[in-house]
């Protein structure tokens, strides 16, 4: 489905419907170009702060 949890450190921190998501545009104004692939990569973002990453843990759904 489209809809997503994310856990920080024990906590949710987003719990949403990706499809939902999909009616805001980019800041060009453009659509996202890949927000409801069902397959792909995944990034990690800083925004410009130095960032790292450990112990990160990526579940597979079942369908």
């Amino acid at each position: 489905g489209t809809r997503i949890t994310i856990t920080l450190n024990g906590e949710v921190i987003v719990d949403g419907d990706i499809a939902e998501a999909s009616n805001n545009q980019t800041i060009d104004n453009l659509p996202h170009p890949g927000l409801l692939n069902p397959s792909g990569h995944i990034g990690f973002l800083g925004h410009g702060s130095k960032v790292k990453f450990r112990n990160i843990r990526i579940k597979e759904m079942g369908n």
